[in-house]
């Protein structure tokens, strides 16, 4: 199962080709004002570093989310857009899940900064299962509610490969989805959305 993996959703945004839970190759994307002009240009060269294809590609996958609005949208449009081409599944990763991944313990609690004083939380099991839910909340409140043996995650700079070695393991299962089906893990509403509810 040979799969491309994208996450643009942070500022260490990365993309990696995936064979199975084998990262064939991952890379860093280029900083700078957002991912959507330089997206498939990287793509397109990771494609040919190793003789590979877009046809290659068996599925799709990318972060979902949380983090910034834009760029969530960006790798989820991409992403769709490649699979409904080429006829393709998506699979659709949680950061929150992602990083779970990295964790050695039985449970690991990833944490984002969801800016505003606020962190994006969830508790996994090494099985990688939801134990609790994901949550935006202060960071102090967040942490004195874990439970004591708790490893606690904060974000590592590359997540695209390990995008890929979970959707390889959904594919597995059945759970890649249809690109129409696909949506984002925004967790809370954007600003412009809770300024809208302010005003009304």
């Amino acid at each position: 199962m040979t799969i491309l993996a994208i996450d643009t959703t942070n500022e260490h945004g990365s993309i990696a080709i995936t064979e199975d839970e084998r990262v064939i190759e991952e890379v860093s994307l280029p900083p700078g004002d957002g991912f959507g002009h330089i997206l498939f240009g990287e793509i397109e060269n990771l494609l040919l570093r190793n003789g590979l294809r877009l046809a290659d590609m068996d599925a799709f996958a990318s972060a979902s989310g949380p983090g910034t609005f834009t760029g969530v949208r960006v790798g989820l449009t991409a992403v769709k857009g490649l699979a409904e081409a080429l006829s393709r599944k998506v699979v659709v990763v949680s950061n929150l899940k992602t990083m779970a991944y990295f964790g050695t313990r039985e449970l690991r609690a990833p944490m984002l900064d969801a800016r505003r004083g606020d962190v994006y939380g969830a508790v996994y099991n090494a099985e990688l299962e939801l134990v609790r839910e994901e949550v935006v909340m202060k960071q102090d409140a967040w942490l004195a509610s874990l439970p004591v043996d708790v490893e606690v995650l904060t974000e590592p700079r590359l997540l695209a490969g390990a995008i890929g070695r979970i959707a390889a393991r959904e594919c597995a299962v059945g759970r890649a989805l249809d690109p129409a089906m696909v949506d984002a893990n925004y967790v809370r509403r954007s600003d412009a959305e809770m300024m809208w509810q302010d005003v009304r």
